[in-house]
C-alpha cells in the first residue's frame, strides 16, 4: 500500500497530519516520563511561541531561514535529487555575503550593498552545489553522498577561513568583525511595534515571495515541467528530449543558492557578523520541512513554522520547566523527521481501507 492509493487531499493533508500528531504524542509521552505535565507543557509552547506577539516574531524569525532550506531541499526532490548538503551550502553562502559586506560596506549605500551581499551568498551556495550535481550527472556519483562529504569541507574551510582570516587583530572571539549599520537587512517591528524587540526583518518577506517563485517556476513554467519528468522517469524524460545531465545540474545549483541565501537572515538580518556554526542546523531541518511540506509552497511556509515554533517554545519551556532541557526539542524534530520521513506511508494502509469502506 502507498500513497498513489489515496486522493490527493489525505496525501497532502490527512497523511502529514497524522504523522505530525504521532511524533508530538511520542513526545508528550517522554514529557510524561520526565516528570511534567504535557498538556501544561504544550501550553506553554503555544503561548511562547504563538499568542504572544513578540514570541511570534522569534517562530517567523525562524521560520524564514528554515523556509529557504525548505525550498532548498524541495527544488532538488523535484527533480529526484536528495540533497542533504544545505547546511554546507547555506555555510558558504554566510561566506559570500560576508566577503561582499567586509569589502564594499564602508563605501556603498544599502539600497545597493544588501542586494549585493544577497547575490555574493547565492553565488556562493550555487558554487558548492554544482560539482555534487557535476559528479551525480556527468560521473554517477551519488548526490547523497558527495553532499554529506561537501558538508564537511565546508565545515572545515570555514573554520579555516574563519580563523586564519577573518577574526579583527587583538580579538579572540571565533567571527568576523561587524558589519556597517548600512547592510542590516530592516526590522519589521518599525511597521508592526505589537512584534517588539525581535529580530523578525525584511528576509521573511523574501522568503514568501520565493516560496511564490517557486510554486510558479515548478508548476507553471516548461522548466518546472522538464524539472518534475526527470524526477518522475528519467528514462521517460530522456526520450522526450529533455537533458537530463543539464537538468541535474542546474538544479543543484539552484538548490544550492536557495541553501546560501537562507544564511542572509541570520547573518545579516541578526548577528551582523560571521560566526563559527552560524547555521545551526537548519540545513539539516530543511529536508524535514520539506518531506513535511510535499514540496508544495504551503506545507513549506507551514512546516517552516511549525519548526520555527519548536524551536521558540521550546527554548521559553525549557526556561519555565527544569525538567524539560532543551535537547527534548531536537528529539522532538527528530521523531516529526522520523514519522514524516521514514514512515510517512505508516497510516496509508488504514487511510485506504477506511476510505473505500465508505464508498461500499
Amino acid at each position: 500500500m502507498n500513497q498513489a492509493d489515496l486522493p490527493r487531499w489525505a496525501t497532502a493533508f490527512a497523511l502529514p497530519l497524522l504523522n505530525l500528531f504521532s511524533a508530538l504524542l511520542v513526545a508528550a509521552g517522554v514529557i510524561y516520563l520526565l516528570g511534567e505535565s504535557p498538556v501544561e507543557s504544550l501550553g506553554i509552547l503555544i503561548n511562547a511561541a504563538v499568542l504572544n506577539p513578540e514570541g511570534l516574531g522569534y517562530t517567523l524569525f525562524y521560520a524564514a531561514t528554515f523556509i529557504f532550506t525548505g525550498l532548498s531541499v524541495s527544488v532538488a526532490m523535484q527533480a529526484g535529487l536528495f540533497n542533504i548538503g544545505s547546511e554546507g551550502q547555506m555555510y558558504v553562502g554566510g561566506l559570500g555575503l560576508t566577503l561582499v559586506l567586509l569589502w564594499l560596506d564602508s563605501s556603498l549605500p544599502g539600497w545597493l550593498l544588501i542586494p549585493l551581499a544577497m547575490l555574493g551568498a547565492a553565488v556562493f551556495g550555487a558554487a558548492w552545489a554544482y560539482l555534487p550535481g557535476y559528479l551525480q550527472a556527468r560521473r554517477g556519483s551519488h548526490v547523497v553522498v558527495t553532499t554529506i562529504m561537501f558538508n564537511f569541507i565546508a565545515a572545515s574551510l570555514m573554520n579555516y577561513v574563519i580563523v586564519s582570516f577573518l577574526i579583527p587583530a587583538g580579538q579572540q572571539n571565533t567571527a568576523s568583525r561587524v558589519f556597517a549599520d548600512a547592510s542590516w537587512l530592516p526590522k519589521l517591528n518599525g511597521i508592526l511595534p505589537v512584534l517588539g524587540e525581535t529580530p523578525l526583518n525584511i528576509s521573511f518577506v523574501l522568503a514568501l515571495v520565493a516560496l511564490v517563485i517557486y510554486g510558479v517556476v515548478v508548476w507553471r513554467t516548461t522548466w518546472g515541467y522538464q524539472l518534475r519528468a526527470t524526477g518522475l522517469n528519467q528514462h521517460a524524460a530522456h526520450y522526450a528530449g529533455i537533458s537530463i545531465s543539464k537538468t541535474i545540474i542546474v538544479t543543484m545549483m539552484i538548490s544550492g543558492a536557495l541553501a546560501g541565501l537562507a544564511a542572509v537572515n541570520s547573518v545579516m538580518g541578526s548577528t551582523h557578523y560571521l560566526n563559527l556554526n552560524f547555521p545551526a542546523g537548519a540545513g539539516f531541518i530543511g529536508i524535514a520541512i520539506a518531506l513535511m511540506g510535499r514540496q508544495h509552497p504551503v506545507g513549506i511556509l507551514l512546516s517552516s513554522i511549525l519548526f520555527g515554533a519548536l524551536i521558540q517554545g521550546g527554548f521559553d519551556l525549557s526556561l519555565e520547566k527544569a525538567n524539560i532541557p532543551p535537547e527534548t526539542f531536537i528529539f522532538i524534530q527528530g521523531l516529526i523527521i522520523l514519522f514524516c520521513g521514514a514512515m510517512e506511508n505508516l497510516y496509508a494502509p488504514a487511510l485506504s481501507a477506511l476510505l473505500k469502506r465508505k464508498e461500499k
